[in-house]
This record gives structure tokens, sequence and C-alpha cells, in this order.
């Protein structure tokens, strides 16, 4: 991994560590040598050290240059002008403010009229002070940075965020300076050259205690053994991690995902660091929204159920009544950001419709409702960047209308499956299926559909499709999970070259 990146100093003198197989550049070195030829695949990283940032400093002009030639720069353009003036970054004070408040101070800190904390690579050396270190790195990626605090009433408050030049580091700092590196990095195994050495690091996003995850461990690890026959390591993480996002070169998030959950700030991250992630942000958005969904697919004549979206302030028992006549009973309402078959209830009634709808109302202001069309089987056509990828039905589970089923008591009931090759499905579910995933970008989703005597019918767009070992792989097996990684190696090299 040390290849990736390239520490940039304004002298040789100011670093005092070994250099861990990083490369060392004086930034006039840095400015004058062009764009670095490529020795691995992805792109370069550089680590800007300089003393100084301000607008046409050596440190300006390190970021700048990096931008570029499209290197990731730490700090980026962007944190150097927010980091510029006050006012620019008055919006996280009261953030770190509350960070500080939080910590567990010692006596001496607890009467301090002021305090001095350096944040290196997000790291503090006191413990107490990590939540806002982390915080502090995750809006601005400054590698060295000092933070003052002033006493204000009773309470430390944050008065400034200033860069730190490294060669500002104390000598009592060089540990946590260069332990944060290595962390940060990823590095300290100093392994020897290979020709099989990989090319590329995914980093693929798990939570092990998920009740229902998108992939269950033995695909996690089919994904792990076909990235080995790629040159490419695999490695599971999870949202511990959030910090070692930039020590990769692509984030796979197979964890289910929310727009207010850390998934979303996951991919965010990773676009912001010049990542190719699946799920991008903006997939998270539009398909874990079902109303949303809903106006997309109906403004671009896809073929759904016909649904109406309800607002809570507009919905009663004459409205039931109205609803119950145009879309015909039962009724299926949903929650907008359910899934796997939570948050749906099935009216039969309109006395179901107001008390289900009433139930749901608590948990979102707008509901989906959806005429009931029952089959013995959904269709799910995978696609991915474009193209269907694998092709299941899933058959509702025992004496239900869903496929999962969940009981009262906790349990959930599964129904059954049947996997075939993409050509063996029928043409019609396949082509509505990748028009359907057109709309939502060319990421890896999940399509789900019925079909009956009347046509084809997009239920959902799912953006975290379930691929699990014996499920999904069953016709493709290991060419599945090697087609999802060769995805992930396009992007990376259509990204950085």
């Amino acid at each position: 991994m040390a290849q990736r990146y390239t520490v940039v100093l304004d002298q040789m003198e100011d670093w005092k560590w070994s250099d861990h197989g990083l490369e060392l550049l004086t930034v006039q070195d840095y400015l004058a040598r062009g764009e670095k030829p490529k020795r691995r695949k992805g792109a370069g990283r550089v680590i800007n050290l300089c003393r100084h940032y301000q607008a046409l400093s050596g440190g300006y002009y390190c970021s700048l240059f990096a931008e570029a030639r499209k290197e990731i720069a730490l700090p980026s353009m962007a944190d150097i002008l927010d980091l510029s003036h006050k006012s620019l970054y008055a919006f996280l004070l009261p953030e770190l403010d509350e960070a500080l408040s939080g910590a567990a101070l010692d006596e001496s800190q607890t009467a301090a009229k002021s305090l001095t904390i350096p944040v290196m690579f997000g790291q503090t050396e006191l413990s107490v002070f990590s939540a806002l270190g982390r915080r502090l790195f995750e809006v601005f990626r400054y590698p060295l940075m000092r933070v003052s605090a002033q006493r204000k009433g009773d309470r430390l408050r944050v008065s400034g965020l200033k860069p730190m030049g490294l060669h500002q580091v104390r000598k009592s700092e060089r540990a946590l300076f260069e332990a944060s590196l290595l962390r940060f990095t990823g590095l300290p195994v100093r392994r020897k050259p290979s020709r099989n050495n990989p090319l590329y690091d995914l980093a693929i996003l798990y939570d092990p205690k998920e009740d229902l995850p998108p992939s269950n461990p033995a695909a996690l690890e089919a994904f792990i053994k076909a990235g080995q026959a790629l040159r490419m390591r695999v490695e599971l993480i999870t949202a511990k991690a959030f910090h070692r996002i930039p020590a990769f070169d692509a984030l796979f998030i197979r964890e289910t995902t929310a727009t207010h959950h850390h998934t979303f700030r996951f991919a965010r991250k990773a676009e912001q660091e010049g990542l190719p992630v699946i799920d991008d942000a903006g997939s998270i958005v539009r398909c874990t929204n079902k109303a949303f969904l809903h106006e997309l697919l109906h403004a671009h004549k896809i073929p759904t159920p016909r649904s109406e979206v309800l607002d809570r302030y507009r919905f009663d028992e004459a409205e039931a009544k109205r609803l119950a006549e145009r879309l015909g009973l039962p009724i299926v309402l949903k929650i907008p950001d359910g899934s796997f078959s939570r948050g749906m209830i099935k009216a039969q009634s309109v006395s179901d419709l107001l008390v289900g709808a009433q139930k749901l109302f608590v948990h979102s202001r707008l509901l989906l409702a959806q005429e009931f069309m029952y089959t013995e089987s959904d269709w799910r056509i995978g696609v991915l960047g474009g193209k269907p990828l694998f092709a299941s039905q899933y058959m509702m589970s025992p004496n239900h209308w869903q496929i999962y089923h969940h009981r009262e008591d906790g349990g959930v009931d599964e129904g059954d499956f049947r996997t075939l090759s993409v050509d063996g499905a029928p043409a019609e579910v396949v082509e509505t299926a990748r028009r359907a995933a057109a709309l939502m970008g060319d990421g890896l989703y999940g399509v789900d559909l019925k079909q009956n005597q009347n046509g084809v019918f997009v239920i959902e767009v799912n953006d975290n499709p379930n691929i699990d070992y014996g499920v999904e792989d069953k016709i493709l097996k290991g060419d599945l999970y090697a087609a999802v990684l060769k995805e992930f190696i396009r992007r990376i090299e259509a990204t950085h070259g």
C-alpha cells in the first residue's frame, strides 16, 4: 500500500521518522516532477505536510497540483479554503463544543482557562478527546491540526482551528504522529515485492450481527476468494472503520442501507475520497424511499401496480373510503423506507386501512398505498452497470402473502427460491427490470417484479440486493462474484487511468 502515498514536505529535515516505505518529496520536487508514473492502478494519494497552506504558498500549490494530476490530496483544496477563515467553519463549532463537553476531563483540564489539543489524522493523544478528533477529521481532511478551546462561563468552548506544519510537531508528540500516520495509511507490515501482490484494495462494509444481511458469510468469503484470482485484496470492515476509507481503492456496501444510517455516511465519504462505491449515495437516496420510486417510475411510464401516496394530514375516514373505491380491496400500505417486507400492512377493509395507516404514520408522514397484486412468486433481476446479472424467483412464505413473514414472536419465515440464467427468465421481465434500474443509476440493483395475465409490473428497485451463497449464485457460481469485482476494477481504472 505504501506505493500509493506520497508525503510532501517543505524540508527533508522536518521528517524525524522512518519512511515506512512511503515516498518522501520536498514540495519543490513534487511541483516540478509532473504527473507521477503509475506503478499500480488506482489514485495516488498525497499527504501534504508543508509548513503553510495559505493562498499561493507551497502547501497551497501542493494540493492544487495534486488535484490537477487526479491525485487525492490531504488536505484538499476545499479543506484549505474552508479553514482559511473562521466564518467558513463556524457551522462545525457547536458540534465540536458538544464533543468537548462530553469528554471526561480530569480536574486540571476542567479548571483550565484554555486548552490546546493536537489532532493528527483524526487521532488525539488523550482518549477523552477522541470523539472531537474523529469528527474534525471527518469534515476537514488536514493531517495535522491544533484545536484551541477557551473557557466561557462554566464550559470550555472551541475557539479556533488551525492547521499545523510538520515542523511544529513537538518531541512529545512524535509517537502520536507516527502511530496515527501508520493507522491512516494502513501500513506497517513491510512486505517483500511480489508479482502476485494485489493491484487493488476493496473494502466490503458489513455488519456481522445483522439479522437479514444482503450477503451471507459464505458469499462474503466467495468475494474474498474471487478477489485473490483478480489480484484484488478484499477486506471485510465494519462501521468502526470509517477513518480507514482512504486506505482502499473502492468500497462495496454489503449492509442494509438507509439515508439516516452510517452506510450513507460511508458512501458519501468514499465519494469524497474519489473511490468507486456501490451503493453510491445517490442510489441509496433514490431506492430507499418507495414514495420517491413511485413518482419516478410513474413519470417514466414504467408499469407498476396502481399506487397512491398518502399524507398523514390529509388522510381520514372519507379519504380511506375513496381510496378503497379507486384501488379496490385489499390494499397494501407501505412505509417508504421499509425493507425485507417490514413496514407493510395488508388492509382488507376500510377499517383496516384506518388502523393500519394510523400505525404506520407514526413512522412517516407519507405512506404508499398499493393495489394488492397476489402472485405465487416475485421476480428479482439483478442489474449491474446497466446489464442484467442474475435472475431469481422468490416464492411467498408458507400461508403468507409476502416473501418474508415476520412473526409476532420475532421469528422470520422465508419462502423458497428458484434461480435461472438471465436468458432463461422471461424477456419482458428482464427488459422491464433493466429500464427501471437505469433510472436509478449504474450501480448494483435488484429489481422486484410481478408477472400475471395483465403483464409485468415493477414493485420496487433495491439498491442493496441480496447476493447470497447458494441462492443468487446458483447458475453463475464463482463467476457472479468475479463479475462484481471486475466492475469495481473497471471503475477504478476508468476513474484514475
